[in-house]
């Protein structure tokens, strides 16, 4: 069971009242062979959707999916994707939006590499991704069935180690064996992956071992094995935090991974009320822990007259540099997995470290600072919110300003599009942004509803067309908008994301800053030769211009398709991408703004 799903089951429960315990008797279910069990652990372990991408040894779980429907039995829906880095990206939308486990299927080791950056998304993520792939058989041809029985491919598809390839990016991988029980494996494999911290795992199923006799499955569900329930601060942890926090003159609390509980959302409002504490979002934003549009909202102010920071689930809490805090502040770290473990070097430091569930260290300091704080205290706080509500407010008229004096700008400015994309979206959208930092996007965006918005969680592009796509099937009566810049969404494989999106009915609008520039190999090169070689011959292999006409391009996989020049169409052409997505229609809204470092 995820946490958003204990969490209801907390607060809608009967005061006092306690369940009754879970029979631990293993389950048994109907199966022929190792493929029934397989899909049946899955359903048993939440997993409702399977992003598939076909190869003719996981032909096994599109029979046993069909054969379970045919028989009314549970099955996660077989959702085609035409290519696994897409695949891999939606099944993150899905699990992020839902909150449930979501599967992949690819095939072999090709299928394999073909997830691609994908799989370093899905290792940053946090969220709980079983990948699988089908394996070669190895029985010799005529030895069993699903023994290799033809085509060279068969052969050449054998590798040393197929898990290998993913392994430093998964929490947990095992090949199907012989000797399995495949229902086990499945089960204790979403128990890894649903275990804080969350993460990707990677199951390889041989043919052959797929498709082995069974006279009906026996085997425990992840339930049964257990997942660990949330760990909290004991009360002097709590304390400690509250004192610190309360005697502070200029607190922080620094965000990025805690809004994968859409829980907590509400939680930090209470607490930042109370003691007027503000957020900003660390270096690499991932999930939506605070409403943007709460006075106390002040992303992108400046630490370095910090004196508390309360750091929840940042990778990467900020830069070093002018703008960081200083060695005097008190730091005090709660997450999941407090140290990084799957960071080589880390060198950030905290006078504490806990390993902790946000929704819980949340309501245990804010309980903490009801107790500590004084009168006096309520003053200060109250006159440190109106500081703050005024530094808000100014900061959103200096924006509108800096946003308005670039609208009639030709080629189209990027911060003009990020307010018109501002303008635009409602309460009702959910928002997976990959766009760059230099074009302000996330500062004039209105996310206010928890889960409204979800940044690329890892450093590889091209994941937000996929992830809207999964997203939508999670939420059908939401408007789900991707924004990347051009570079992104080539990496993308969009049209993949596309195709699925009207084969399934689930249309999302991807918007997309089309520079026709790498960033990397144009404002980064510069930055190391500002004078260099590279910068006095134009930048060569930093551009890809002219574009690809991602207009046509999206017709092509039947979604309506814009390119925009005309600053005065951006908001309504953003407006025809809604409409469309909303009559059942996938939407790319392309907008042609200036090169990097070039004159167009």
């Amino acid at each position: 069971m995820d946490r958003r799903a204990a969490e209801r089951i907390h607060e809608s429960g009967e005061p006092g009242a306690l369940p009754g315990p879970r029979s631990l008797e293993w389950v048994k279910v109907p199966a022929d062979e190792a493929s029934d069990a397989i899909v049946a652990a899955m359903a048993l372990g939440g997993v409702d959707h399977l992003f598939f991408t076909s190869g003719s040894e996981i032909a096994f779980f599109q029979e046993a999916i069909a054969k379970a429907r045919a028989h009314g039995r549970a099955a996660p829906t077989l959702i085609t994707m035409t290519h696994e880095h897409a695949g891999l990206n939606a099944a993150l939308g899905y699990a992020a939006v839902s909150g449930r486990p979501a599967a992949t299927a690819v095939h072999v080791d090709a299928g394999t590499f073909n997830y691609g950056g994908a799989i370093h998304t899905a290792w940053q993520s946090g969220l709980p991704v079983l990948m699988t792939a089908g394996a070669p058989p190895v029985s010799y041809p005529g030895s069993m069935r699903g023994a290799r029985d033809g085509g060279g491919h068969i052969w050449l598809q054998q590798t040393y180690d197929q898990n290998g390839i993913v392994r430093p990016f998964t929490k947990w991988d095992h090949r199907l064996e012989f000797q399995d029980n495949p229902g086990l494996m499945v089960s204790r494999a979403l128990q890894v992956a649903l275990t804080e911290p969350r993460g990707p795992v990677y199951l390889s199923l041989p043919r052959e071992v797929a498709l082995l006799p069974m006279q009906g499955g026996s085997f425990p569900t992840v339930h049964q094995l257990g997942v660990p329930h949330a760990a909290g601060l004991d009360p002097a942890q709590a304390r400690e935090i509250a004192q610190r926090l309360v005697a502070a003159r200029n607190p922080f609390v620094v965000v990025s991974g805690s809004g994968r509980n859409p829980a907590t959302v509400g939680a930090l409002v209470e607490l930042c009320e109370l003691s007027a504490l503000p957020v900003v979002n660390s270096s690499l934003p991932a999930y939506q822990c605070f409403p943007m549009t709460h006075p106390l909202y002040q992303d992108g102010e400046s630490l370095n007259d910090a004196d508390f920071l309360l750091v929840l689930e940042a990778n990467i809490p900020w830069e070093p540099g002018p703008n960081a805090p200083g060695t005097d502040a008190y730091v005090a770290v709660i997450d999941v997995d407090p140290i990084r473990l799957h960071v080589p070097t880390f060198e950030y430091t905290a006078h504490l470290r806990l390993t902790g569930d946000s929704l819980l260290a949340i309501r245990a300091i804010h309980e903490a600072v009801l107790g500590v704080m004084t009168s006096a205290d309520r003053e200060r706080f109250a006159e440190r919110s109106a500081h703050w509500r005024e530094r808000a407010r100014l900061r959103a008229q200096a924006l509108e300003r800096q946003a308005l004096a670039k609208s009639g700008d030709v080629p189209i400015d990027p911060i003009w599009l990020s307010y018109q994309i501002g303008k635009v979206l409602d309460d009702n959208c959910v928002v997976f942004d990959e766009s760059l930092g230099r074009n302000q996007t996330a500062r004039y965006l209105r996310c206010s509803r928890p889960g409204a918005y979800f940044h690329n969680p890892g450093t590889s592009g091209g994941w937000s067309p996929g992830a809207a796509f999964g997203a939508k099937l999670a939420a059908p009566d939401r408007d789900v908008v991707a924004l990347t810049g051009d570079g992104f969404y080539m990496f993308s494989t969009a049209n993949a994301a596309i195709w699925a999106a009207r084969h399934y009915g689930a249309p999302f609008m991807t918007v997309i800053y089309q520079n026709r520039s790498y960033s990397t190999g144009t404002h980064r090169v510069a930055s190391i030769y500002p004078d260099g070689y590279a910068a006095k011959s134009q930048f060569d292999g930093g551009y890809f211009d002219p574009p690809i006409d991602f207009a046509k391009e999206a017709e092509a996989a039947g979604a309506y398709g814009e390119n925009v020049r005309d600053p005065a169409e951006v908001g309504p052409a953003l407006q025809r991408g809604l409409a469309k997505i909303r009559s059942g229609i996938p939407a790319v809204i392309s907008v042609w703004l200036p090169r990097l470092l070039q004159q167009d």
